[in-house]
């Protein structure tokens, strides 16, 4: 159709998909919160999530995640998925630290991608493969899925993302990067 009236439409709406309720989804679409504010509100909290010196010399779970996410960027700028998991991996530690993976998963329900659940899902064995802690089965299920270079990505990621000191984006910065390139491939 070149040139259709809202009358027009909406009979052409209704004759190629009668069960479609226009105003029900339009309605349903402005009560869905935009993925990126769900994303912000997330991440804030993890400024005061103070993490072990040990393990974390940077400090705050916010100022690690944007690390992580801009040494992901600096090789992978164009993949969505993984930089999303790269920001969003450690969401959960401000929620339920005793459980920071299944929590941020619960979190994000909705808002990210399979491949961005399943690299947040696993990141944590990257640590357990890396020190030689993680059994040849878990270990063969991991290497049997098509992300798992990608997971060892993160991991390597995750694991450069813990310098005190460093340059960092800020997190609107990283998150207007996100919804950049979203719009671009998404």
């Amino acid at each position: 159709i070149e040139r259709a009236s809202i009358a027009e439409l909406e009979q052409l709406l209704s004759k190629e998909y009668p069960d479609l309720d226009v105003e029900q989804a339009l309605r349903d679409r402005d009560e869905q919160p935009d993925r990126f504010q769900v994303y912000e509100a997330l991440l804030l909290p993890l400024e005061n999530v103070i993490q072990p010196l040990a393990f974390h010399p940077e400090g705050d779970a916010l100022y690690h995640s944007l690390q992580v996410f801009d040494h992901a960027r600096d090789e992978r700028a164009y993949d969505e998925e993984l930089l999303t998991a790269a920001l969003l991996h450690d969401v959960g530690k401000a929620i339920d630290p005793r459980d920071h993976v299944a929590a941020g998963l619960e979190a994000l329900q909705g808002f990210i991608t399979e491949r961005t659940a399943w690299l947040i899902q696993h990141h944590m064995l990257c640590h357990d493969l890396r020190e030689g802690r993680l059994g040849a089965r878990a270990h063969r299920r991991l290497r049997a899925n098509e992300n798992y270079h990608d997971l060892l990505f993160l991991g390597d990621c995750d694991r450069a993302g813990r310098q005190s000191g460093v340059e960092a984006p800020e997190l609107d910065e990283a998150l207007d990067y996100l919804r950049e390139i979203g719009g671009m491939f998404g």
